[in-house]
């Protein structure tokens, strides 16, 4: 195959009819295939079924001398609280356990900072004058929706192969406007980049003006390798806790797509201090999350080393599709020099870069075609893509079957935007 770049545009005009000819055939089939979001595929719930089964009778609800079917334990059953201490390597009174969602939890956290202030702040963060997030792009939609809703103004940092920009974050967060940092620091949503020491050092050492400025650490991904043997991870309460700043960080993850999503338990691990603080809070809004399903959690995951022989089965389901999702890139893609891509070994995501000025065009074809995507622009804050290039690929829905579908069709897609834009 020989790169666009380096055909006449005779060439170029030969190729377009030829690959739109493939397009057409492949719309006429009516496909109707989802990659929009990272959902676990069935063969993965069916794989913790068990869940559903592990409490049976009535004493099986005790836990320590504790009734997970009553009121109490805000902050949650203590067994739960060592289990969360355990996967991310902190104390169990630096732990929160909440319910199915971290994403409820993140939100309740930025929502309580703007309404009372976080523990240092000066005031409540609705009377400043201004907040400013900071958004490592691309990123977690999600997150940036979250700074939207509030009104804080968005500023996007680049992403490198070892994280955010640090010289970049180092320097922002001078301004006391900036008050918060959103991070997904292992196999990042979408890029699948596992931050590097240093850049988790830098950022447990960094001197942020504000006195209340927060660090998200959404890590989502801690235990979710596909290739590969599990990646330890620095704890990064300890870390902010040597530095001077313990008080600085939020980190927060949930066993979304390790058992059930949408039916799992989720944490929020902080400083002692801050874990009375919004425990104080939090006792305003609710007398407990669902402590059955803690311990229902607990008692089928049981431990850290448990829980990474889960991740093997869920391995053997995802492993396939981002092979899938490689094997179609590179050879219909890499030759043409109209895209390039990241090689994830964990996460949930690829991300794919297409030609400069395509990807809303790339994600309309493919929509076209049958095919959903996650927006184009939506891993930038605002959904604005400065490249319009970045698309997020994800490929665990999908049977292998309908993947290599969806495959066709959006590697149609990325030659037929690129040969658009070049024949104009």
């Amino acid at each position: 195959m020989t790169p666009y770049s380096c055909m006449s545009r005779e060439e170029l005009e030969r190729e377009y009819k030829s690959v739109l000819a493939s397009y057409e055939a492949c719309k006429a089939q009516g496909l109707n295939l989802n990659m929009a979001r990272g959902k676990p595929a069935k063969k993965q719930l069916d794989l913790v079924s068990g869940l559903l089964t592990v409490l049976q009778k009535p004493e099986d609800c005790i836990d320590d001398g504790v009734d997970a079917r009553n009121y109490g334990e805000l902050a949650g059953l203590p067994c739960a609280r060592a289990y969360w201490a355990d996967m991310l390597g902190c104390k169990p009174e630096e732990v929160f356990v909440g319910g199915a969602a971290s994403l409820n939890m993140m939100f309740d956290v930025v929502s309580r900072a703007y309404t009372h202030g976080l523990l240092h702040s000066p005031r409540p963060w609705c009377r400043e004058e201004k907040v400013k997030f900071l958004c490592p792009s691309p990123g977690y939609d999600r997150h940036f929706q979250i700074g939207e809703f509030f009104g804080a103004e968005l500023i996007p940092v680049p992403m490198t192969p070892t994280g955010p920009d640090m010289d970049l974050v180092e320097e922002l967060v001078k301004d006391p406007q900036v008050k918060l940092i959103w991070t997904v620091p292992k196999y990042s949503n979408p890029d699948g980049i596992i931050y590097s020491e240093e850049t988790i050092r830098r950022f447990a050492n960094l001197k942020p003006a504000a006195p209340d400025f927060a660090i998200i650490w959404d890590n989502a991904y801690c235990v979710h390798e596909f290739k590969g043997d599990y990646v330890p991870f620095p704890d990064i309460l300890s870390l902010c806790a040597e530095a001077g700043n313990p008080d600085m960080v939020y980190e927060f993850a949930s066993t979304s797509k390790i058992t059930f999503a949408g039916g799992g338990i989720s944490c929020m691990a902080a400083s002692e201090a801050n874990i009375r603080y919004f425990t104080g809070i939090f006792g305003v809004q609710m007398i407990s999350y669902d402590k059955v399903n803690q311990l229902r959690h607990v008692r089928y995951l049981k431990d850290k080393a448990h829980t990474l022989e889960i991740m093997k089965l869920h391995a053997s389901v995802m492993a396939p599709k981002f092979e899938c999702v490689a094997k179609w890139l590179n050879r219909e893609i890499k030759p043409l020099g109209i895209a390039h891509w990241n090689d994830p070994k964990g996460g949930y995501f690829v991300s794919l870069f297409a030609m400069p000025g395509t990807a809303k065009r790339v994600w309309q074809l493919c929509k076209e075609a049958g095919v959903v995507m996650t927006g184009a622009g939506a891993t930038y804050p605002y959904r604005n893509d400065p490249d319009d290039s970045n698309l997020r690929i994800a490929p665990s829905l999908p049977p292998v079957e309908e993947l290599e579908k969806a495959m066709e069709v959006l590697c149609l897609s990325l030659r037929l935007a690129a040969l658009e834009k070049l024949l104009r």
